[in-house]
């Protein structure tokens, strides 16, 4: 069992990665460049989080248990000295992040578990910088790390089975979800998120629609959607013949850009076309279909209700 941990990068995400192990009940200690800068941290996120819990967001009496819970030390060696689980939050550069994992590995003790909050580096690139590759693995927070329920976890090769299994232990006991995966570089999320980007910059270029009318309808249409359904789901319910369908006309005016995934068209050749056929990607049985969109329809105006309490985002176009 991980009881005890240190993140090393004591910044904005590595900070949100000991609140939360520390609200878990784990002792953690936070190491950076100095011990000046990882004791100002350390203060930075104890007031966090008596803010957070004055604004109802955390437990009332998180500011006192973070400042219970998270010490700073006066370097990496000792900060991994004799914790279970050390987090690496350092910059998103090779050569700090191979800097800071050598480090740690040749620190801490050797059955202690060691995780990389890469964003998109390749966990086996990100191995050769570490000694012991085996207790190795990616430990994907998003930002912000708090609030934000999924966690990647991202085994590379060599790393043990028990190292993944204890991390999404350590995560489901911080109220988090790990989601094991393979080891590819940029992982799932930012795949899929710089995926989208790219194609509302290039709508954005095209003079189809400002960016604002684009986050509106996105934010408004397919991702009102995405709390409580992921795009399987969503394409599973809609029809995966319809897809297919969509795909062509797509595929039509913007050939280099769009075509149907194979998998899709497997499925659709099989005649699975999702939720109406009782297979697809999922396998939910149409007679469920009522009681899906019950489901549907209670959480869309439930979201509904939370985005006209808290109003429009403090953001200017």
């Amino acid at each position: 069992m991980i009881s005890t941990a240190a993140v090393v990068g004591s910044g904005y995400m590595g900070g949100g990665i000991a609140q939360v192990l520390a609200l878990s009940g784990r002792d953690v200690v936070l190491a950076d460049a100095s011990a000046e800068l990882a004791e100002t941290n350390r203060q930075r996120i104890v007031r966090e989080a008596g803010d957070y819990a004055a604004r109802g967001i955390f437990p009332e009496d998180a500011g006192e248990r973070v400042a219970a819970r998270v010490t700073a030390a006066r370097s990496i060696e000792e900060a991994v000295a004799d914790v279970d689980f050390i987090e690496e939050a350092v910059p998103e550069v090779l050569a700090i992040k191979h800097e800071t994992l050598g480090r740690i590995s040749r620190s801490c003790r050797p059955d202690a578990l060691i995780g990389s909050n890469t964003s998109t580096i390749s966990i086996g690139t990100l191995a050769e910088g570490v000694d012991g590759v085996e207790r190795f693995l990616g430990v994907h927070f998003s930002n912000p790390a708090p609030f934000i329920p999924g966690v990647e976890v991202i085994p590379h090769v060599a790393t043990r089975p028990d190292a993944v299994a204890a991390v999404v232990e350590l995560l489901s006991d911080c109220g988090k979800v790990g989601v094991p995966i393979t080891d590819v570089t940029g992982f799932v999320l930012n795949r899929l998120q710089y995926a989208l980007f790219g194609e509302a910059a290039r709508l954005v270029e095209e003079g189809v629609a400002t960016p604002e009318a684009i986050d509106l309808i996105a934010r408004t249409t397919f991702g009102f959607r995405l709390p409580f359904f992921g795009p399987f789901a969503i394409a599973d319910i809609a029809g995966l013949d319809v897809y297919q369908y969509c795909y062509g006309s797509l595929n039509s005016a913007y050939p280099d850009r769009f075509s149907a995934p194979g998998i899709l068209e497997d499925h659709v050749a099989r005649g699975e076309h999702g939720l109406k056929s009782g297979r697809g990607f999922l396998a939910t049985p149409p007679e469920r279909a009522p009681e899906l969109a019950a489901y549907r329809d209670e959480a869309y105006a439930a979201l509904s209700a939370l985005v006209a309490r808290l109003g429009d985002a403090p953001v200017t176009y």
